[in-house]
C-alpha cells in the first residue's frame, strides 16, 4: 500500500479569534511548520500574513517563512498565489518569481485553482446569504500562464479542484503538456455554509474520484467550513491524501487544536488502518518534485 502524504494548511485566512493557534507572522508560520513536520506532515501550505492577521502577496513576507522552516526541516512547502481577487495573473506570481531567484528560497509547490467559482456563505438555519457577491476568476487564459511560469521555474503545481468540471480541464492541461504527470491534485469538499465545493460527504468524495482524468493523478482532499477528519478512513482507503489545516476548520468542536493536533490525529487514523505515512522525502518521490 502507498504510504499517506499529509499536507497541513496551516493558516489560509482563518483567525485568531476562531482559534488561537493560527499562525500570522513568519516566526508564527515557522514554528507551527516546524510542529506539524514532526507530527508527520510531508508537505506545509501557507498564506503569508501581516501582523494585524490580513493577507500579504509581498515576496519578503514569504521569503522570511521559508527560509526559516527550509533551515530546520526538509519538508515541502506550498505557498500560495497572489490575492485571489487579482485577476492579473504576472500579478498573482510575482512573489512565486522573486522568490525562485534563490534555490534556498523557491516553493517545492504552488496552487493551480483549475476554474472559477462564487464564493459564497450560506446559513442553512436561517435559509439565508451571510456573504456573497465574490467570485475567484480563474480563466483558462491566466492558468495557462500560471502552469507555463510555473513549469519554467522547476515549482509543481498542485491542481485544486473545486468540482469535476475543474477535474476535467485538468485533464485537458495535462493531454497538452501544461501540467507534467505524476500530477499533484486536491479534491474540494465543503460543509453546508460554504457552498463552492462538493459536498463534505461519501457521495461528494466519489464524484471527484470516480471523475479523475487517466493520467497518473496523486490525489488529496480538503475540507473547508467541515470537519475532514470523519472522512479520513474512507479517503485512506480509496487511496487518497489528506490536505487539513485551521486554514479550513477551526476545529472548535474538538476544543480549538493545533494544526500540529490534527496532523498528529491524521497520521494515527491512518497507521490503525495499516497505511504509513509518507516522509518528505518519499512524498518527493511519489509527486515528481
Amino acid at each position: 500500500m502507498k504510504k499517506l502524504i499529509i499536507e497541513a494548511r496551516i493558516n489560509e485566512l482563518a483567525k485568531k479569534a476562531d482559534n488561537p493557534h493560527v499562525a500570522y507572522t513568519p516566526e508564527e508560520i515557522v514554528a507551527d511548520a516546524l510542529a506539524c513536520a514532526e507530527a508527520g506532515a510531508a508537505v506545509i501550505h501557507f498564506h503569508a500574513r501581516r501582523p494585524d492577521g490580513s493577507e500579504s502577496s509581498l515576496a519578503e513576507d514569504y521569503r522570511a517563512a521559508v527560509t526559516g522552516i527550509r533551515a530546520r526541516s526538509d519538508v515541502l512547502i506550498h505557498t500560495t498565489l497572489g490575492k485571489f481577487h487579482s485577476a492579473d495573473a504576472e500579478q498573482r506570481l510575482a512573489h512565486i518569481e522573486a522568490l525562485s531567484e534563490r534555490s534556498n528560497e523557491k516553493p517545492d509547490i504552488a496552487p493551480l485553482d483549475m476554474g472559477s467559482s462564487n464564493i459564497d456563505f450560506w446559513d442553512p438555519r436561517a435559509k439565508a446569504f451571510t456573504r456573497h457577491g465574490n467570485v475567484y476568476l480563474n480563466t483558462t487564459e491566466n492558468l495557462k500562464l500560471m502552469a507555463q511560469r510555473l513549469k519554467g521555474w522547476g515549482i509543481k503545481p498542485q491542481t485544486s479542484l473545486w468540482t469535476v468540471s475543474n477535474a476535467r480541464l485538468m485533464g485537458a492541461f495535462v493531454e497538452s503538456g501544461l501540467i507534467a504527470e505524476p500530477v499533484f491534485a486536491v479534491c474540494y469538499l465543503a460543509g453546508e455554509g460554504f457552498l463552492a465545493g462538493h459536498p463534505a460527504t461519501s457521495a461528494g468524495l466519489r464524484a471527484f474520484v470516480d471523475n479523475l482524468p487517466s493520467a497518473r493523478v496523486e490525489w488529496s482532499v480538503l475540507g473547508l467550513q467541515t470537519d475532514l477528519l470523519r472522512l479520513v478512513p474512507e479517503i485512506i482507503a480509496l487511496g487518497g491524501h489528506v490536505s487539513i489545516g485551521l486554514g479550513d476548520y477551526a476545529y472548535a468542536e474538538l476544543g480549538r487544536p493545533s494544526n500540529a493536533d490534527l496532523v498528529r490525529q491524521v497520521a494515527e487514523i491512518a497507521r490503525s488502518t495499516g497505511r504509513e505515512v509518507a516522509t518528505p522525502q518519499e512524498a518527493r518521490a511519489m509527486l515528481g518534485v
